[in-house]
């Protein structure tokens, strides 16, 4: 008889830990996977794909604000598309002076030179 308290016992702790144990597997196990898992070779750019795509979406958003727009969001759209294009000038490898002019007239221009490189160089923007 006393083999059968015991047994009970035991059956009713593992019946009491089980769905815990479990459910902290679910979500404790991938991620101890994936740390046992080698690393792979991981760029610190983004593929010049994806930097295209971004360019021609910011550059778009640029061109359809609606009237009435606040000048943070325009000033927020213009650095973001510039942050861009000094990201595709550099996987490229176009000389840039986006960062150290200032807003106005000659940034715009060098925007202008910095597109048509990039064009040459096979970058649809």
């Amino acid at each position: 008889m006393p083999q059968t308290v015991a047994g009970n016992v035991v059956l009713f702790a593992v019946a009491a830990v089980a769905p815990s144990a479990l459910f902290w597997a679910v979500l404790h196990v991938p991620r101890l996977l994936r740390r046992l898992r080698r690393p792979g070779v991981v760029s610190a750019h983004q593929p010049i794909e994806c930097v295209a795509a971004d360019l021609r979406r910011v550059r778009r958003v640029l061109a359809c604000f609606p009237p009435g727009t606040t000048a943070a969001k325009r000033i927020g759209a213009r650095q973001a598309y510039d942050e861009l294009l000094v990201q595709a000038c550099t996987a490229v490898g176009v000389e840039h002076r986006l960062r150290s002019l200032p807003e106005g007239v000659d940034r715009d221009i060098e925007r202008l030179r910095v597109e048509e490189c990039l064009r040459v160089h096979g970058l649809s923007v």
